[in-house]
């Protein structure tokens, strides 16, 4: 640990992702139609947010809520200076992200076979396959590409993942390596200690690290914490904590990108976003999908709160 005198300003600047737009939206009952959703992204960057996961290029039939992925990159304001990523699960996906014009591609994989199957049709072996030729064709096209580790703390229909398997996966992955992999907690059972051991052991592979955390038990910012002390250089968070897995019983949202903001702050790292705007665009995103959200900050507001 740092000396008590200067707390974490040793940490690397770190990159906050915000997700919403994608996973924060994409297990919600009320679907919110694609201006809307430019809308939210257009918010986010207007708070300061660098990097946003701005659409998902899957199925409509089996996610309604991510329908008109490409209307929503059209709709797009964009900012300068933000990343407006797409996530996909195959090379049809990809193939629709580059014709949208994304900044980013975000290509995730199960680390599971039976998780694999139902998120995307496709077992672990088979991911790891997509992942090298998505990476390899992101390449040619000169466009960055994270590969996403989709339940690399815990599969809720196989239970635990052994760290062993996981790091396994990114070393096979680093057969072609993509700008960034990310660790995803899909369902929120992650504990610091195995973030630790995933981290560490996927930046001594060589892996660029970044981290996916749901805090569905309560332990989403400790793991970030942890994840920062092991030297990640991104995490993901959704606006308002809103967010879950339509093929993931009981997972629920993201760690809020408010709350993580206002965390970091307090460890002595300055992200660039204005939190009282980022708390306006959550309770505006609570007031569009009918309840309120789960962040805390966004309820309680800042302190000391501005004048």
């Amino acid at each position: 640990m740092p000396d008590q005198h200067e707390p974490y300003l040793y940490f690397v600047d770190v990159l906050i992702c915000d997700v919403g737009p994608r996973d924060g939206l994409q297990n919600e009952d009320r679907i919110l139609d694609p201006a809307v959703r430019a809308d939210l992204c257009g918010r986010l960057a207007a708070a300061g947010v660098k990097r946003i996961e701005a659409a998902s290029f899957v199925n409509p039939k089996l996610v309604p809520q991510m329908a008109g992925a490409e209307e929503v990159m059209t709709a797009l304001h964009r900012r300068a200076g933000t990343t407006y990523a797409g996530l996909v699960l195959n090379e049809k996906g990809y193939e629709r992200a580059r014709a949208a014009r994304v900044d980013e591609v975000h290509y995730a994989m199960a680390a599971t076979d039976t998780f694999g199957r139902r998120n995307q049709n496709a077992t672990s072996d088979e991911g790891i396959e997509t992942a090298l030729s998505l990476v390899r064709r992101a390449r040619a096209d000169r466009v960055p590409i994270t590969v996403t580790i989709s339940v690399a703390f815990g599969c809720p229909f196989e239970g635990p993942v052994p760290v062993k398997k996981v790091l396994g996966i990114v070393e096979r992955l680093m057969a072609f390596p993509a700008d960034e992999i990310c660790l995803a907690d899909t369902i929120g059972v992650g504990a610091p200690s195995q973030v630790k051991e995933l981290v560490a052991g996927a930046r001594q592979l060589g892996a660029t690290v970044g981290a996916h955390f749901h805090n569905t038990r309560n332990t989403g910012y400790a793991n970030a914490v942890e994840a920062l002390e092991q030297g990640v250089v991104s995490l993901d968070a959704s606006v308002g904590g809103a967010g879950g897995c339509p093929f993931a019983p009981k997972a629920t949202g993201n760690i809020a990108t408010e709350d993580l903001v206002y965390l970091l702050r307090g460890l002595g790292l300055e992200t660039g976003i204005d939190l009282d705007a980022l708390i306006a665009c959550s309770r505006w995103l609570g007031e569009r999908l009918g309840k309120e959200l789960p962040g805390m900050v966004a309820r309680a507001g800042d302190f000391p709160a501005n004048p």
